[in-house]
């Protein structure tokens, strides 16, 4: 909280505010007032100019003007909360020196910090979110990662240098604003998790069949489908999730972080793993296990297009219907159904979608390159069951999954005792050869 009251005052408000709370005052007092904080928690526009600031004086090689001293600043801002009869320069320094910090980078001090005060260093450059209202505070909020003006009071300049304007001057709104940028990247997650999925598929299998029958098993026209299916309907549905109060409790996703994680790898590779499976068992065992004719024997011998391909076409866009339900969730979520109701639009692109498929294999006929009357009954079963296998193939995955990072944190936990291990070895020997 940065702020021109007096301390008294300011410590009153963050700490009815949550900025400041039980922890950061000392042992044994009970009144909350300015004098009973911890050091640096609490500090006055001078005071902090003092001590970020130096002056080196001309004779010695310096401008004899305060210069900004990083490494101060580093010893200070992990426990300031509160900056008190501040100056508009005092929210411009502190949005430099939180953008300039590599603090996090030394490991030590972050070790030390966690463990004697509780502080935790977000592990990358900070990200810096500064308000403000004034004219003086148009460099601060042009200064930081995202600068937050008042629609009402604010005026034209700050509005300008900012990138985001409250247009009920509610500070509330800036919740409202977090929860909707991390839907948005939650929802470019989704998309890209199931596109993804459904290109690995289609690839392999197209490539797959032109080798070994010089046909691909999946049309032209019946790969337009599944490229609109997945582009333009798929996005609409899963971008159109609401945003839940959850994504407030996760971590800030870190600058260096990838947007494809290592959960979605593993549901993309897993579930794509599965589609494969089962389209080259159809596509090799089918007719024997059926019954049928080879697909590519049917077309070569009468052009007709043939049940064969056509179960593995349904079969194939069932399994991306049921895993766009997967891909709605980025965690290994148990329940893949919570929470869709809350979407209509997802829920009816699904729908629309499922019915479009039905009406396409039944009676798309020789325009959609299906069999003409669509698949009997016990194709259908089939074909819906291999979808609805998606579901506990992501249970699988889950599992799977957690059980690997389960095992590699055990890995590096003893990796990490033998070490200390060693090095208390060698400090013992070092110490009686030492006494020897």
């Amino acid at each position: 909280m940065v702020t021109g009251d007096n301390p008294n005052t300011a410590v009153s408000i963050s700490y009815q505010a949550g900025i400041l709370r039980d922890f950061h005052f000392l042992d044994g007092t009970t009144e909350r007032v300015a004098s009973n904080l911890k050091q640096n928690v609490l500090m006055t526009g001078d005071d902090f100019r003092k001590k970020v600031y130096r002056i080196t004086p001309e004779e010695e090689g310096g401008t004899g003007k305060p210069e900004f001293d990083q490494g101060a600043f580093d010893k200070i801002w992990p426990h300031l909360r509160v900056l008190a009869r501040s100056s508009p320069d005092d929210k411009l320094t502190l949005a430099h020196g939180l953008n300039q910090s590599t603090l996090f980078a030394d490991k030590t001090v972050c070790h030390r910090l966690k463990k004697e005060d509780g502080i935790s260093i977000f592990p990358d450059r900070q990200v810096i979110a500064m308000t403000g209202d004034g004219t003086n505070d148009a460099p601060a909020l042009k200064r930081a990662d995202i600068g937050f003006a008042m629609g009402i009071s604010g005026t034209q300049i700050a509005k300008d240098a900012a990138d985001i304007i409250l247009l009920d001057d509610n500070f509330a709104s800036i919740v409202t604003a977090a929860k909707w940028g991390r839907n948005i990247y939650a929802s470019l997650q989704k998309f890209l998790q199931f596109q993804l999925t459904v290109n690995i598929a289609a690839v392999v299998t197209a490539l797959t069949g032109a080798f070994a029958y010089q046909t691909s098993p999946l049309a032209a026209i019946q790969l337009l489908w599944v490229n609109l299916l997945m582009d333009s309907l798929a996005s609409l549905a899963l971008a159109s999730e609401p945003p839940v109060d959850e994504l407030l409790e996760k971590p800030p996703v870190n600058r260096t972080d990838h947007m494809i994680t290592k959960r979605m790898w593993a549901n993309m590779l897993g579930q794509a793993g599965y589609q494969i499976i089962v389209v080259m068992v159809l596509l090799f065992a089918g007719p024997e296990l059926l019954g049928i004719p080879p697909g590519h024997e049917v077309e070569d011998e009468t052009g007709d297009d043939s049940v064969h391909y056509t179960l593995i076409f349904n079969s194939f866009v069932w399994m991306q219907l049921f895993n766009e339900i997967n891909c709605r969730n980025l965690k290994g979520e148990f329940n893949v159904f919570k929470g869709m109701l809350n979407n209509p639009i997802f829920c009816g692109i699904l729908l629309g979608t499922s019915v479009l498929q039905v009406l396409i294999v039944q009676f798309g006929g020789h325009a959609m390159a299906v069999a003409v009357g669509g698949l009997p009954a016990g194709y259908w079963g089939l074909s819906l069951a291999l979808g609805a296998g998606s579901l506990p193939v992501q249970q699988l995955i889950n599992v799977i999954f957690h059980l690997g990072v389960n095992s590699k944190r055990r890995w590096r936990q003893n990796q990490r005792y033998k070490r200390e291990l060693a090095l208390t070895v060698q400090h013992t020997d070092g110490t009686h050869l030492h006494n020897d």
